[in-house]
């Protein structure tokens, strides 16, 4: 028997050809089967926000899992904190008591013992018209030896003077309480007819703000060497992490973890340190103004002033914890930087 042949359309080609035949408009990366994308920055950023936030968490858990030695730890902070921080409230407050002595910082003019009444009135005149003087006032004899009197208690034994050995005097309240300015208006009032004295008050002033600025120094050199034992607290605890996870750390940077992923979670560890330090200084502080604040109004009343130990307020508390957070990074950082260096995968 004949076998059937079957026709063969003109043009066709073999099937397994047609499989095998590649379009001209095909890359060399679609014939290889082969694609690459990159990844969008926006997708890299929403990916490094997720870690940071799951660090932070995670850092915080690690040290709520632990509370009495980070307990301890932060309050180790806090103490270092609390007493830079003190001798900042006390400065401020001399530095207010400063601005009230200034105002009451005076010049007094004292008259020749020969001046009458009317005579030192148009002396006072004079001297009021003078540019650098904002206030006057008159003392008469007689108001001098009331007010010696009423200050010393010695009515019945003053009361026997014939004559008011007191003079008459002018209490000047100058523009300027700069002591060159001062002491220039002194000579200038000096050469006024009637005058046999002016005395500047103002020596209190200048050793008031003497030590006011040993007191800045001192406050600058105690926040430095607090701050750097900050540093070395957090620096010392981040330590004794970074060696307590040593293998977790070599696994990671075999498989191809950086140095700043690495370093991120003991970054969060470090600054929640600083964060807690910095709370427990806030209310160690409030602590010692309630204990205090009776005392000292009771010391302040007895010599007829009133005086308010000062608080932080919203500012100097916010400064207080951003200094204590950066101090922690930084104490945690400077800690993880040198212990990776020393870290190899293997």
């Amino acid at each position: 028997m004949k076998r059937a042949v079957t026709p063969r359309t003109k043009g066709a080609a073999p099937k397994s050809k047609r499989q095998s035949a590649k379009s001209p408009s095909e890359s060399p990366a679609e014939r290889r089967g082969a694609r690459s994308q990159q990844t969008r920055f926006t997708s890299r950023l929403r990916a490094w926000g997720r870690h940071h936030r799951a660090m932070a968490i995670d850092s915080l858990y690690r040290l709520v899992r632990h509370p009495v030695g980070n307990l301890l730890t932060m309050l180790a902070i806090a103490i270092a904190l609390v007493l830079p921080a003190a001798l900042w409230l006390t400065l401020d407050s001399a530095k207010l008591l400063d601005a009230e002595l200034e105002e009451s910082a005076t010049l007094t003019v004292y008259l020749e013992t020969a001046v009458d009444i009317a005579q030192a009135a148009r002396i006072e005149e004079a001297v009021g018209a003078e540019e650098d003087v904002v206030q006057t006032r008159l003392i008469s004899a007689e108001q001098g030896m009331a007010e010696f009197q009423q200050s010393l208690g010695l009515d019945d034994a003053l009361a026997g003077l014939e004559d008011n050995p007191l003079p008459a005097s002018i209490v000047i309240y100058p523009q300027s309480v700069d002591p060159s300015s001062m002491e220039q208006l002194a000579q200038r009032l000096e050469a006024f007819t009637g005058v046999d004295e002016v005395r500047v008050d103002l020596a209190w002033v200048e050793r008031l703000r003497h030590l006011a600025n040993l007191g800045r120094r001192v406050a600058l050199a105690l926040g430095a060497l607090f701050g750097l034992g900050v540093l070395l607290v957090v620096g010392n605890t981040i330590r004794l992490a970074v060696e307590s996870r040593r293998r977790e750390i070599e696994v990671v940077m075999l498989i191809g973890a950086t140095h700043a992923f690495v370093r991120r979670p003991f970054l969060y560890s470090g600054a929640w340190y600083g964060f807690g330090g910095g709370l427990l200084a806030l209310g160690l502080l409030g602590l010692g103004n309630h204990w205090l604040a009776m005392p000292v109004a009771a010391l302040a009343a007895s010599y007829g002033a009133s005086f308010v130990l000062p608080q932080l307020d919203i500012a100097g508390s916010t400064i207080l914890l951003s200094c204590s957070t950066l101090l922690g990074w930084l104490g945690a950082w400077l800690a993880v930087t040198r212990h990776l260096s020393s870290i190899s995968p293997r």
